[in-house]
């Protein structure tokens, strides 16, 4: 009886992961890109073209191809990327970490600012705190976050020179630490570098604090909006009644309703940090995962194409499996 959830979830997973790359298969196949050109260049001869296409698979049906991809995605092959030559899985875990120290960092500061400014703004509904928790957040929001990187880079790094500026680490440090999970801070600190975790800290911290200002919000935005329908709901009354303290009142009560809606929109803001971080990424020339699938995207590149799809996807599943997990935990009545 338990199984048939599990069942019914794993089997709905695999229709939505094969459900992407199929779209983006056949999307891929009519964009106005001819990855064969961009191999053999605009100077090759129909000869020369034709032997590439061949090479590809490009010459056959466009079932065929795809049919082919499967069957190697099935024995574990993304296969090669023409961006760089190397296995497409090699390449995703190259790139991959590099997003994701970025997108937490970056998550981290927008929750953990987000949130109470969202609560502030529940609980000072109408007043001057309210107000510029509203403009700053509307701010935040709105304003393109190239703009911001732009603007940050000129104020942090070239005015007043605290900032790393572009990149993940100062070239004195490229190569000094040895990459064990990717993630350079954890990789410095593990190897006890501590110059190199200092500068990878300086050239991280900007980016990190202009997507976590996009990212706050966006989260302080949907604080602010589930505390109000909670503190106008009866039980509110009945505990200010009692002689709660307002921060009893907003903490113990009020936010404890919303936390299990609040963990779906941060988990949803960490998954499209992780995915979406390209513009960023390219006004700091960040290596990250974003760069790379934009890159591929202009190359036609579509084995890394797919394979980040079906990255993104599984990072977008397991964000969800790991939000239905935590409602158990945070709220009694899903157990």
């Amino acid at each position: 009886m338990s199984l048939l959830p599990l069942r019914n979830r794993l089997v709905s997973t695999v229709l939505t992961l094969l459900g992407l790359l199929v779209l983006t298969f056949f999307i891929g196949r009519v964009m106005p890109v001819d990855p064969v050109l961009s191999i053999v260049g605009p100077d090759a001869d129909a000869s020369m073209y034709r032997q590439a296409q061949v090479r590809l698979g490009l010459d056959r049906p466009l079932y065929v191809q795809f049919g082919r991809y499967l069957n190697e995605l099935v024995h574990g092959n993304l296969g090669d990327s023409l961006l760089t030559g190397h296995s497409v899985a090699s390449d995703i875990a190259r790139v991959l970490p590099a997003t994701a120290e970025l997108a937490t960092l970056a998550i981290l500061v927008g929750t953990l600012a987000g949130v109470p400014l969202g609560v502030l703004s529940a609980a000072r509904r109408g007043r001057w705190q309210d107000n510029l928790v509203r403009v700053v957040s509307l701010a935040g929001y709105s304003t393109p976050v190239f703009w911001f990187g732009m603007m940050g880079l000129l104020v942090f790094y070239a005015w007043l020179g605290w900032a790393g500026g572009s990149g993940r680490i100062d070239l004195d440090y490229d190569g000094a630490v040895a990459p064990v999970t990717g993630l350079l801070l954890l990789d410095s600190a593990l190897a006890r570098n501590w110059g190199a975790a200092g500068s990878a800290l300086r050239h991280i911290a900007l980016p990190a604090c202009i997507l976590g200002l996009h990212s706050m919000a966006y989260i302080s935005r949907m604080t602010r909006s589930f505390m109000l329908a909670q503190l106008s709901q009866e039980y509110i009354l009945t505990a200010r009644v009692k002689g709660l303290s307002e921060m009893q009142v907003l903490w113990r009560h009020a936010f404890r309703n919303i936390l299990v809606q609040l963990l779906t929109i941060v988990a949803l803001a960490y998954g499209g940090l992780l995915e979406g971080a390209v513009l960023i990424e390219t006004v700091f020339a960040w290596p990250g995962f974003g760069q790379y699938l934009t890159n591929s995207l202009l190359l036609g590149d579509m084995n890394a194409v797919m394979g980040c799809v079906l990255v993104v996807g599984l990072i977008f599943v397991s964000l969800n499996l790991l939000s239905d997990a935590l409602y158990q935990v945070f709220d009694p009545r899903m157990r």
